[in-house]
């Protein structure tokens, strides 16, 4: 039947490990979560601040270009090595990436130029 499964138990090593494994896990995550939050009130001070356009427009771009690396890396979990197929989906996804980034390059010249 489906009511007997079995459950294992941890030692108190492997506890201690998870626990801690866990707590580094979060602390990466927090501080991302911190780079993100202090990168997007830099870009609203760099607008509020009324730089010249020449130069708001690099600096949102450059870190919004930083903030989607990190949430790949951090929140997307981009970087672990655990999954199967992690190179080919990191592949695909940094291809897709590059795709786009041409895509909005083009059609910006053309519609500038």
């Amino acid at each position: 039947m489906g009511h007997d499964t079995h459950v294992q138990e941890k030692s108190v090593a492997q506890y201690e490990f998870n626990r801690k494994k866990n707590a580094v896990e979060m602390r990466k995550q927090v501080v991302n979560f911190a780079i993100m939050i202090l990168f997007t009130f830099i870009a609203f001070a760099v607008v509020v601040a009324d730089f010249s356009p020449y130069f708001i427009k690099p600096v949102i771009l450059l870190l919004a270009g930083v903030q989607v690396a990190l949430q790949l890396y951090a929140f997307m979990h981009m970087g672990e090595k655990k999954a199967p197929f992690i190179g080919v989906i990191n592949t695909f996804v940094w291809l897709g990436a590059v795709i786009a980034f041409t895509f909005f390059l083009c059609f910006l010249t053309i519609i500038w130029w």
